[in-house]
């Protein structure tokens, strides 16, 4: 079987949290972890926080969560910023080799 990580953001609405963006990494741990901790936010998760973002991977095909962090709007932008330059440069690079 093989692993895939991916980082799946949700925000909180009166039902439970909802997921509404998803970025994968591929199959490479060191990658996925390495971005996942350059991205900002607190690992201390507080139920008035409202967005979550959380590094996640495959493990015979069932989901397993493996950190989540919260965020503020701002910390969100910046974050997205990172992982889609980093997925940028991660797809162009495989290309080149």
């Amino acid at each position: 079987m093989k692993t895939h990580f991916y980082i799946i953001l949700s925000l909180k609405t009166p039902q439970g949290f909802v997921d509404y963006g998803h970025y994968a990494f591929g199959n490479d741990r060191e990658i996925a972890r390495g971005l996942f901790g350059q991205l900002q936010g607190s690992e201390k998760i507080k139920d008035s926080c409202p967005l979550h973002i959380d590094l996640m991977e495959t493990v015979n095909d069932l989901p397993v969560k493996i950190k989540t962090i919260c965020c503020t709007l701002d910390e969100l932008g910046t974050n997205c910023k990172l992982i889609a330059r980093e997925i940028f440069r991660l797809k162009n690079l495989e290309e080149m080799l």
